[in-house]
């Protein structure tokens, strides 16, 4: 697998909304540094939900893009679903949290899936595309920076599995907001999920 593109965003408004994004994201030429914190100069504007340590990196897997493409009719630019990284050759629906990405020096580590917002809505101006992504299940990945450096376009990518049980990313999109039994529940929080979502977890059992 190679890095189709590498994609960073500025603060700006979308149509009918009156707060500021960072979700379009604009491809980029040449390296650039990724830190704990994800892509240096990326827009975060909502930290509630997104960006941080747990959230640092966005990638979607091209194809899936390729796919929604074809479902959508017209062409998606990089960037366009607020990624930070397209990887060329990458199926999202393999992905489990834990999977490693090795980019040259940069390690990224799967942590959940992109759940899809208002904002995300209203960026792709399709009707009911937030339904229409959970739907299918092919949910890109947020990461976190287990080892920073430079990336950019065209570097190859290894993708080492985890070796623990594994959670996939279209089990985490379909149990998002349900109860887990209590065998899901220590098979989530064992593995190295996003912690904003064991949180969660701890909190509907306390």
């Amino acid at each position: 697998m190679k890095i189709r593109a590498v994609c960073r965003g500025n603060p700006e408004v979308l149509p009918g909304k009156k707060y500021k994004t960072g979700i379009n994201k604009i491809a980029l030429a040449g390296p650039t540094m990724v830190d704990a914190q994800g892509l240096v100069g990326d827009s975060i504007c909502n930290g509630k939900h997104h960006g941080g340590v747990e959230q640092a990196i966005y990638l979607e897997g091209s194809i899936d893009l390729s796919w929604w493409e074809n479902e959508l009719g017209r062409a998606l630019p990089p960037g366009i679903f607020g990624e930070n990284l397209i990887i060329e050759g990458l199926d999202n629906r393999t992905l489990a949290a834990g999977d490693r990405f090795a980019i040259g020096d940069v390690l990224l580590e799967v942590t959940s899936p992109r759940m899809p917002c208002a904002t995300f809505a209203a960026r792709m101006s399709e009707p009911g595309m937030v339904k229409r992504y959970a739907r299918a299940a092919r949910g890109g990945a947020y990461c976190r920076v287990l080892t920073a450096g430079l990336i950019e376009a065209g570097q190859d990518v290894a993708l080492m599995p985890y070796d623990g049980e594994r959670v996939s990313l279209p089990e985490m999109m379909a149990t998002f907001g349900r109860s887990l039994s209590q065998d899901d529940r220590q098979r989530y929080l064992a593995a190295p999920i996003n912690d904003r979502w064991k949180q969660d977890i701890r909190r509907a059992i306390s």
